[in-house]
C-alpha cells in the first residue's frame, strides 16, 4: 500500500511539473507575460513617426534622429557616478532622481534615464558605455519641423506620464505621445505601432540569443504620412502679420470645410518643443501668463462677436418675415438700452437693410431685433425662435471639428435671462445688445469663420477639418462631407450678402478693396473689459473682421480677431484683406496695408493695464 501511495505521489508530482512547464512554454508565452520574466530582455523597436504635409504636398513635420540613455535598475552594477554624470550631462542628484523613478516603475524592464541626446554626444558616449553594466542606449526619431509656422495647429509630442500609461498600456515609461493638435488628435494614425525583439538570458544574465528563436518578435509598422488642409504658404503669412498682436485667425474653405489657416498669436517656433530643451523652453512659453503663447486663441477665445452678428439678426428678421430688404428703420445716431443710449457711427438717417450692412446701422439691427419679438406674443417664444435659428449656424456649439481643444461659445436662451430677471420679467429691451453681436452672445474665431462660411454658401456649411488624406487615400468621413443647412431659406441671404459686398465698395471697409477680387465682408468693434485693482474697467475695443471671396464663387472664408485692435477695419480688416489676396492671387499688390501691418504693433495697447496709461474707448461699437 505504501509503495502505491508513493508511487501516485511521484506519478502527481511528475504530471504537475510537465503540466506547469508545457504551460510556460506553449501558453505563458504572450508579450505581456514574457515582459515579467527576468530571464527575458525585451528590445523595442521604434517606427518613424508619419509625416505631415500641407494641402499642397509641401512638407510641414517630419523626423530626425535622436537617442536615449536607457537604464534596466536590477542590471546596474556598481560605477564611477560623477564620470558616467559627466559624460551624459547631467548632475549626480538628477542622476539619482532618475535611476529612483526608474525603480519604482520597474526594477526588471527598462527606463528612460536621459532623454534625446544629440548625435554629438551620441558618438561620444557610445564607446565608453560597455563600462556601464545596465545601461543602454536607444535609438528613436524626434520631430523636425521644415516651417516656424502652424505650433498651435501642429501640436507637439512629449514623454508618456503614469495617467497616460493607466490610460493605454501600449505605451512603456519613456515613449512619446502627441499633446496638441494635429500630433494629439492623429497619433495612433501617425505613432504607427512599435515592434519588439525578446531575447533569452543565461544564468548569469547573458543575451544568449533569440526568445523561441524569434517567433513572438514582431517588426515595427511606419506611421502613416497624412495631408492635412492647411495651406503653408498662407499660413506663414497670417502669423507674420500677427506680430506684435494677440488674437485668432480662422480661414475655411466654404465648399468644403477644409481648415486653409489656424492661426493664434502671439504664437512660438514649434522647433522649441524639440530635444532636450523641451521642458524649460515649455515652462517659460506656458507660464508666460500675460501673453500666453501656448494657448491657441483661433480656438478657445470666445469675445463677443460684435458687428459681424447683424448679418445673422437680418437673415432671421428676413426668415420671420417681420421686415423686408427695402424696409426703412430711421437712426437718431444711436438706440436705447433703457435710459442710456448706445451710439451709432453711421449718420443717422433712414436705413434699409443694404445701408444698414454696409454703414452698420446699430439703431436699424435694434429695431429690426424688437419686430423680431414683437411678432411673438411672449419674449419666451421670440427667444425660441432666436435661438434655433443662430445656432442652425453652428454658434453655441463645439462644431465637431477634428481638433482636440475648444470651447463652444455662448448662445443665451430664455433660462439663461429667466435666472438673470426672473421669469417673465424681461422683453426684448433688456437684451437689446444682442441686435448688434454685444451683450451675452458669445463666439470663437473658427465659430465666426464657419458662420460667414455658410453665408458665402447662401444656407449651409460643412463641418470644419483639418484632415485630407491618410496614407495617400482621401478622407471621406460622412461627417465631413455631409452638408449642415441653416434654417434660413436660400432665396433670403442674396440681399445680406450684397450689403456685405456692398462693406467693400462703400461701407466701413471700402479703403480695404483689392483690385480683381470682389469680396464680401463685416466689420466688427467689440467693447472690452477687465478687472483692474478689482475695478471693472473698460479697455480698448477688439476688432473683428469676417469676409469670403469671391462673392458669387467663394474660395475662402475667414475670421479675423485681434484683441485691442480698435475698429474692426483698422487691424482685423486689412489682415482679411491680405490674406484672401494673398491665397487668391499669391501675391500682394496692397502693399500699403502690408507694410503696416507687419510694421505695426500693439504691444504699448498691451501693455496699459500695466503701465496705467488710459486706453483708447470707441464711443461707438460698429
Amino acid at each position: 500500500m505504501k509503495k502505491i501511495l508513493l508511487s501516485s505521489i511521484i506519478v502527481i508530482i511528475g504530471i504537475t511539473f510537465i503540466g506547469r512547464l508545457s504551460y510556460l512554454q506553449i501558453f505563458r508565452s504572450t508579450p505581456n507575460q514574457i515582459l515579467e520574466d527576468s530571464a527575458i530582455k525585451a528590445i523595442y523597436d521604434y517606427p518613424e513617426r508619419g509625416y505631415i504635409y500641407d494641402r499642397n504636398g509641401e512638407l510641414l513635420v517630419a523626423n530626425q534622429p535622436a537617442y536615449d540613455v536607457m537604464v534596466i535598475p536590477r542590471e546596474v552594477r556598481p560605477l564611477d557616478t560623477l564620470e558616467f554624470c559627466s559624460l551624459l550631462g547631467i548632475d549626480k542628484p538628477r542622476f539619482k532622481e532618475q535611476l529612483r523613478k526608474a525603480r519604482v516603475y520597474s526594477p526588471r524592464l527598462p527606463s528612460v534615464l536621459v532623454p534625446q541626446l544629440s548625435k554629438e554626444d551620441y558618438a561620444r558616449l557610445q564607446e565608453k558605455m560597455r563600462k556601464y553594466e545596465g545601461f543602454y542606449i536607444q535609438k528613436r526619431s524626434l520631430r523636425y519641423y521644415a516651417s516656424h509656422s502652424g505650433a498651435n495647429v501642429l501640436g507637439y509630442i512629449s514623454e508618456v506620464n503614469e495617467s497616460d500609461i493607466r490610460k493605454n498600456p501600449y505605451y512603456k515609461q519613456g515613449e512619446l505621445t502627441g499633446r496638441t493638435g494635429i500630433e494629439k488628435q492623429y497619433e495612433e494614425v501617425l505613432r504607427g505601432v512599435k515592434g519588439v525583439k525578446f531575447i533569452q538570458k543565461d544564468r548569469f544574465n547573458r543575451l544568449i540569443g533569440p526568445y523561441k528563436e524569434g517567433i513572438l518578435d514582431t517588426l515595427p509598422e511606419q506611421g502613416k504620412e497624412i495631408l492635412v488642409t492647411l495651406d503653408k504658404e498662407l499660413q506663414e503669412y497670417g502669423e507674420r502679420l500677427m506680430n506684435g498682436k494677440r488674437g485668432g485667425i480662422v480661414a475655411i474653405e466654404p465648399g468644403s470645410g477644409e481648415i486653409l489657416a489656424l492661426i493664434s498669436g502671439p504664437t512660438y517656433d514649434p522647433a522649441l518643443l524639440v530635444g532636450r530643451e523641451r521642458s524649460k523652453n515649455y515652462s517659460k512659453l506656458h507660464y508666460d501668463t500675460i501673453s500666453k503663447p501656448t494657448w491657441d486663441r483661433a480656438l478657445l477665445a470666445q469675445p463677443s462677436p460684435g458687428s459681424p452678428f447683424k448679418t445673422l439678426n437680418a437673415l432671421i428678421a428676413l426668415q420671420e418675415d417681420v421686415i423686408k430688404p427695402e424696409t426703412t428703420i430711421r437712426c437718431y445716431n444711436g438706440f436705447y438700452v433703457g435710459n442710456k443710449k448706445r451710439g451709432c457711427h453711421c449718420g443717422g438717417g433712414l436705413r434699409n437693410m443694404n445701408s444698414g450692412i454696409y454703414k452698420s446701422c446699430n439703431a436699424y439691427f435694434a429695431g429690426t431685433f424688437r419686430k423680431l419679438y414683437d411678432k411673438y406674443p411672449t419674449t419666451d417664444e421670440g427667444m425660441d425662435v432666436w435661438e434655433k435659428h443662430i445656432k442652425s449656424f453652428g454658434l453655441g456649439d463645439y462644431l465637431g471639428y477634428d481638433l482636440p481643444t475648444g470651447r463652444k461659445g455662448r448662445v443665451p436662451d430664455k433660462s439663461y435671462y429667466d435666472r438673470v430677471y426672473g421669469d417673465n420679467r424681461w422683453a426684448s429691451s433688456f437684451i437689446i445688445s444682442n441686435a448688434i453681436g454685444q451683450g451675452e452672445v458669445a463666439a470663437t474665431p473658427i465659430q465666426l469663420a464657419n458662420m460667414t462660411a455658410a453665408i458665402a454658401n447662401r444656407g449651409y456649411y460643412y463641418t470644419p477639418h483639418i484632415i485630407k488624406k491618410i496614407a495617400g487615400e482621401p478622407v471621406n468621413d460622412p461627417r465631413y462631407t455631409t452638408p449642415n443647412y441653416t434654417t434660413i431659406d436660400k432665396k433670403h441671404f442674396g440681399p445680406v450678402v450684397q450689403g456685405m459686398a456692398d462693406v467693400y465698395t462703400k461701407g466701413t471697409a471700402k479703403w480695404l478693396q483689392i483690385p480683381g477680387i470682389d469680396i464680401a465682408g463685416k466689420t466688427g468693434t467689440v467693447e472690452n473689459f477687465t478687472k483692474i485693482d478689482g475695478v471693472r474697467t473698460q479697455l480698448t475695443d477688439h476688432s473683428i473682421f469676417v469676409a469670403f471671396a469671391p462673392v458669387d464663387n467663394p474660395e475662402i472664408a475667414l475670421a479675423v480677431y485681434i484683441e485691442h485692435g480698435y475698429y474692426g477695419a483698422r487691424y482685423a480688416g486689412h489682415i482679411a484683406s491680405l490674406l484672401i489676396e494673398k491665397y487668391l492671387k499669391g501675391e500682394i499688390t496692397r502693399t500699403d496695408l502690408e507694410k503696416r501691418m507687419l510694421e505695426k504693433t500693439l504691444e504699448a495697447e498691451y501693455a496699459k493695464p500695466y503701465s496705467g496709461e488710459e486706453f483708447k474707448i470707441n464711443e461707438y461699437v460698429w
